[in-house]
């Protein structure tokens, strides 16, 4: 199944959102941006513009890079599961060399240990 970078982005900004114990209401007030709109962003229903991004990341507080390096994160742990079930290498930029992963087989407990999955 392919991760898709609208999923991951709208879990990160709503993880960020709910941590600070703000509502959709609240932020999308700060931001500008439609309720609905805002929602369908968190739920990777919408694709949000760089304009966008940099609205909400503002109303949060958070620096855009931030956010960028969380849903980086998340995707490559998402390639490292993949590439697990298949048995196979870490896919190249895959985000897995930063990590100090290499091959898959012989790390794949120590990458589960490490990120808790």
């Amino acid at each position: 199944m392919m991760v898709l970078l609208r999923h991951l982005l709208g879990d990160v900004l709503r993880r960020l959102r709910q941590r600070q114990g703000r509502t959709l209401r609240e932020v999308s007030a700060d931001a500008r941006v439609s309720l609905g709109y805002l929602s369908e962003v968190e739920r990777g229903q919408k694709e949000a513009s760089s304009e966008l991004l940099s609205s909400i990341c503002g109303a949060l507080g958070v620096p855009l890079s931030q956010v960028l390096r969380e849903v980086s994160d998340q995707l490559a742990l998402a390639e490292l599961q993949e590439a697990a079930q298949l048995g196979g290498a870490v896919p190249a930029g895959s985000g897995a060399g930063r990590l100090g992963i290499e091959s898959i087989p012989d790390r794949v407990p120590d990458v589960v240990d490490m990120v808790g999955v």
